[in-house]
């Protein structure tokens, strides 16, 4: 099962307390005061894990907390400090404060940490407490509380092109056909429950990530059908296929098919509209399917969108598509070089 946002409480480890002692050996008056200082608590980690891609044990186990540190003791032995506590995360999860929706992290890549919550200190043994006047002090601190904070997770999945369209365009069917992923493909709208990823060879050497997102129908960005939901994953997409039925969609034309999922995509964010996309009209093995597709594609302006004719299921069209989305993310990459540089 997919879980891509959960909510979570972290504890920090509470530090130890101080020790009240004196030393107590033969032959040895007026040892004087040897308590030792309490151990750090231990502090909340989060940490990226490549091999994680759902948020589905956070999901069913949100509360967590750190070791606290222990107590000291007589001898001026200082107290164990307590453990810190990792978390681990896919990447690509945005960590955010639960009650003020600050954005506290990012955490994009393999290996990226971030403490959320920190240990308390540990508190000071009487031995530190010895002055001129006071050469047998009875005091002692208390460890100080570890912080503790309440957050909210939000996975957006890392990939290279996003795979767009209403229910039953065919999207699962054209993941499998250019990738080794096996999404489940049937007969009828809003198979994919949850995104897809797959890896697109393009030649020895060159391949990028294909998320498959779960169709998308008007409304979409109020919580109609699945899109609300998974709408999200599509903002770190450097580039966008969006794949039309040929033969419309309940009704709707083909034309009008695309202009409504791109509607959705404005409503959800604006930003979308600029992303890079290229039109795959899929099913084009079906009868009468030519005559839609011209009539579709005198409609869409050339100088804005690049439109294939496919079939995922015979594979007509998919090498020229997979090349000409390789030549636009190298192409997109080159660019961004330039415009940093």
């Amino acid at each position: 099962m997919f879980f891509d946002q959960a909510k979570i409480y972290v504890k920090a480890g509470d530090g130890g307390n101080g020790c009240v002692s004196f030393r107590r050996e033969k032959f040895v008056p007026r040892g004087g005061p040897d308590g030792g200082d309490g151990g750090g608590g231990g502090n909340v980690i989060i940490r990226v894990d490549p091999n994680l891609r759902t948020l589905i044990d956070l999901h069913y186990h949100p509360h967590y907390r750190a070791e606290d540190g222990g107590g000291g003791r007589g001898g001026k032995r200082r107290g164990k400090d307590g453990s810190d506590l990792v978390i681990k995360l896919p990447p690509g999860t945005m960590i955010r404060d639960a009650e003020t929706s600050l954005l506290m992290a990012d955490l994009v890549s393999g290996g990226q940490e971030i403490i959320v919550a920190r240990g308390g200190r540990g508190g000071r043994g009487n031995v530190k407490f010895v002055t001129s006047t006071n050469r047998a002090p009875r005091q002692a601190e208390d460890g100080q509380p570890g912080s503790k904070i309440s957050l909210i997770l939000e996975l957006k999945l890392l990939a290279d092109v996003g795979l767009i369209g209403c229910p039953n365009a065919g999207k699962s069917s054209l993941l499998a056909r250019l990738s080794r992923a096996r999404p489940k493909v049937a007969p009828y709208p809003f198979t994919t429950l949850s995104p897809n990823l797959g890896v697109v060879m393009v030649g020895h050497n060159e391949s990028f990530i294909l998320a498959d997102i779960p169709g998308l129908i008007e409304g979409a960005h109020r919580g109609a059908g699945l899109g609300h939901g998974f709408l999200r994953h599509i903002e770190r997409t450097k580039l966008l296929i969006h794949l039309l039925d040929v033969m419309g969609y309940e009704g709707h034309a083909l034309l009008e098919s695309f202009r409504a999922t791109n509607e959705e995509l404005r409503l959800h964010n604006p930003q979308l509209c600029s992303r890079p996309q290229v039109i795959a009209v899929n099913k084009m093995d079906l009868p009468g399917a030519e005559e839609e597709f011209s009539r579709f594609e005198s409609a869409i302006p050339p100088e804005e969108y690049t439109v294939f004719p496919i079939s995922a299921l015979t594979g007509q069209g998919l090498k020229v598509l997979v090349r000409e989305v390789a030549h636009m993310l190298k192409r997109g990459e080159i660019q961004s070089q330039a415009s940093d540089g």
